[in-house]
């Protein structure tokens, strides 16, 4: 498969809504369409907004239910939505089918079994550890069903051959240095003044209050830096996840309260306009992301990118394509050790220093790295597609 030979490729996220497999999977088409192909993102829209961000190629808001229900009842609906939404002939006049997570790539299972697609692959971005067994015999059948199956990171292509005996390819991730980058674009000021900044330092912390983003964790080493910096803010942006998060969102929520902080020095800004992200990382003076479990870590990739320093937990995949010095390395089971890093991330001259190695190492990965990965895989793919 050559940008000779285009190839029109049917790409299925969980969710409009801006997660790191959403990310990887319109960042991927861009480099896709760059390459000549024809990729079309499609993900179930139950509002009908549309996708996070404007695209350059085509995507499909796919008619989703409502749902009264919990998470695996969201999850069966959602699958639903997308078999509904291919069995339609005119659906399905793709050379690839690519889910990238669970949801997506049971209903490429079902329409693979009725006969209706010939085959599909699989991106593992990271597997979720689920108490429900419909659950996770879900999660697993979205991967062993697969034709081929991609991960971003060596780590979780182990767990892919030892749990399901697949050999996957890693594809990895890639940064847009055009619009993450140390330089100003004119909009900090004005969202500094939305948030509610001050003087900082700013601490941001990316991906809403979740236990593998290890919120908790973060408020705890964040109070222990309140010690040397009186006037320090944390920032918890996003937040966009389908899973149930209530249990641990309470948990965090006693131990804000019980922190006797003043208004504005914790800003939970939920969801935020895609077009903020790039000004947001500029106005951090460090980022904390001593995260649990994550496919790659692409929050830690645009904050290097955008100049700012990030504490980062020695934990595979992190430490696959970070090197040391890129970044402060934390173990993220401590909060002392995350504040140390912190204070690493914020002094001088190391502050400097991984300010001017971020966007160097963030050069080293790119989207159109990514899409290239892909093609051989691709092209071994059964075309054969049933459009009956």
């Amino acid at each position: 498969m050559s940008a000779a030979r285009p190839s029109r490729v049917a790409l299925l996220c969980h969710s409009v809504n801006p997660r790191g497999g959403v990310v990887h999977a319109l960042e991927l088409a861009t480099a896709l369409a760059a390459l000549g192909h024809e990729p079309v993102v499609h993900a179930p829209d139950p509002d009908g907004r549309g996708f996070f961000r404007t695209t350059t190629f085509e995507t499909v808001s796919v008619p989703a239910s409502r749902v009264d229900g919990g998470v695996t009842d969201m999850v069966l609906a959602r699958i639903a939505d997308y078999r509904r939404h291919f069995e339609r002939p005119a659906a399905r006049r793709f050379d690839v089918f690519h889910a990238q997570d669970g949801i997506s790539g049971n209903a490429l299972a079902d329409l693979k079994a009725a006969g209706l697609i010939p085959a599909f692959a699989r991106t593992v971005h990271h597997l979720d550890p689920f108490a429900d067994p419909k659950l996770d015999a879900l999660q697993s059948r979205s991967v062993s069903a697969a034709d081929a199956a991609f991960t971003v990171s060596e780590m979780w292509r182990t767990v892919v051959r030892q749990r399901f005996g697949l050999a996957a390819t890693i594809v990895g991730n890639g940064v847009d240095g055009r619009r993450f980058r140390p330089e100003p674009d004119g909009r900090e000021a004005a969202l500094a003044a939305r948030l509610g900044l001050g003087g900082g330092p700013v601490i941001l912390s990316v991906g809403g209050v979740e236990e593998r983003k290890n919120t908790r964790r973060i408020l705890a080493a964040f109070l222990q830096v309140r010690r040397m910096h009186d006037r320090a803010q944390l920032v918890i942006a996003g937040g966009a996840s389908l899973l149930d998060h209530d249990a641990y969102r309470a948990g965090f929520d006693i131990d804000l309260a019980a922190a006797g902080l003043a208004d504005g020095d914790v800003i939970l800004t939920g969801p935020l306009p895609d077009a903020d992200m790039p000004a947001l990382y500029r106005l951090a003076d460090a980022l904390a992301f001593p995260s649990l479990r994550e496919g790659f870590g692409l929050v830690a990739l645009e904050a290097l990118a955008s100049g700012v320093p990030a504490v980062v937990s020695r934990l595979t995949p992190f430490t696959e394509h970070f090197e040391d010095g890129d970044v402060a390395w934390c173990d993220p089971l401590k909060p002392g050790s995350i504040a140390d890093a912190l204070m690493i991330a914020l002094a001088e001259p190391s502050r400097s220093r991984l300010a001017k190695r971020g966007p160097v190492a963030a050069a080293r990965m790119g989207w159109g790295a990514v899409a290239r990965a892909h093609l051989d895989v691709y092209a071994a793919l059964p075309k054969e597609a049933a459009h009956a």
